[in-house]
């Protein structure tokens, strides 16, 4: 996996793929089409985030490189990569719990705030990619 030199992108299995934390500042794309919605993603070495419609669907801190993202209507699905452990911040279902899993490993059940957002540690220091699940419980 490498960065997305393209910022944002559509892959040939239909999942979206965005993020160059390679970046030393920061850079946007905005009104990407994806599925009959708008995506925006602003991304450098400092934080990656990706919008829907306007809300906040995936924001981490540092910045991230993200393949194969999914989001489903029972969560979502992804590999990230990273220079160092990241802060992932994702924009899910209101009050909701949801099993998460990182590496294969089931890592417990979260809940969402009223806002919907579930925010997780991933250690990604000499990882290379790194799998992430997060499924409705």
């Amino acid at each position: 996996m490498s960065v997305v030199k393209e910022l944002i992108r559509t892959e040939e299995n239909g999942k979206l793929s965005f993020g160059d934390y390679t970046l030393s500042e920061k850079t946007k794309k905005e009104d990407f089409q994806y599925e009959g919605d708008l995506m925006k993603v602003k991304t450098y070495k400092d934080i990656t985030r990706l919008e829907k419609n306007g809300l906040v669907l995936y924001e981490s801190v540092p910045g991230t490189s993200v393949n194969d993202f999914k989001e489903t209507e029972d969560g979502v699905n992804f590999a990230v990569e990273g220079p160092g452990d990241a802060q992932i911040t994702l924009g899910l279902a209101e009050d909701t719990s949801y099993n998460v899993f990182v590496a294969g490993k089931e890592i417990g059940m979260m809940k969402t705030n009223l806002g919907g957002k579930l925010a997780i540690s991933v250690e990604l220091a000499g990882m290379g990619e790194t799998e992430v699940k997060v499924v409705k419980a």
